[in-house]
């Protein structure tokens, strides 16, 4: 007679939030130039300043972190004009993301200008330089070319166990430095695969009511692998 299994315990989806704050962020040769930009504002270079980078390599944070400090108001890429009519010229502008999703040209070189005339500031994030956006109106491709554009780069070992750390704290998670190394030395370069690997510990851990040890992140990184242990977030 075969032996009832036991119930797979599931763990509650807490909503784990990670921090923005400037306490927060990791600095490494990778984000040092732009967490400089960040932390000289207003004295910047130009009133228009394009903040480029790989997914996952802390573009958001940076940019929350000037948004707090400048009071900006976030606007979508993609809508834009409606806006200007109600929008205070003297505030700073931040939008996430230019790059993704059709981008309102007419309404981004109004607000470049907008933003110019009034003696403000305007950050955008993107994946990409913005000569790769497709911009395909000349006025605001010249605007864009005047604007400064600094450049996060794939994250080093420094900032990557840095974050991994981090991510594990917000999770109110302590984690043997080895283990977080070992996890450096396994994962692809990337903060989004960083994410999604500590998410999959979390929840492996709670499963399975045990600490965070290089073992089990060996079990689940293979897993992950093999296709067996995708986690979306």
């Amino acid at each position: 007679m075969r032996e009832p299994e036991t119930p797979r315990q599931l763990p509650l989806d807490l909503g784990h939030t990670p921090g923005f704050s400037r306490d927060d962020l990791v600095v490494s040769q990778a984000n040092a130039q732009a967490v400089a930009l960040v932390d000289r504002w207003p004295d910047w270079p130009a009133p228009v300043v394009v903040l480029a980078g790989p997914a996952g390599a802390g573009k958001t944070h940076l940019a929350s972190i000037w948004r707090n400090m400048s009071a900006a108001v976030t606007l979508k890429g993609t809508d834009i004009e409606t806006h200007l009519p109600t929008l205070d010229a003297t505030r700073p502008v931040l939008i996430d993301d230019a790059d993704l999703g059709p981008l309102d040209q007419n309404g981004l070189f109004h607000l470049i200008n907008q933003i110019r005339g009034a003696g403000s500031f305007l950050l955008l994030t993107a994946r990409r330089f913005p000569s790769a956006w497709g911009v395909t109106l000349p006025d605001l491709a010249s605007r864009l070319k005047a604007a400064a554009t600094v450049e996060i780069d794939e994250p080093d070992d420094l900032l990557l166990a840095g974050v991994i750390t981090k991510l594990f704290a917000d999770r109110q998670v302590e984690v043997d430095p080895a283990v977080v190394q070992y996890l450096v030395r396994r994962i692809e370069r990337s903060l989004s695969t960083a994410m999604s690997v500590v998410a999959r510990l979390d929840q492996a851990g709670l499963e399975q009511k045990t600490r965070i040890t290089r073992a089990l992140a060996g079990e689940i990184l293979n897993a992950m692998d093999e296709g067996q242990g995708e986690f979306d977030l």
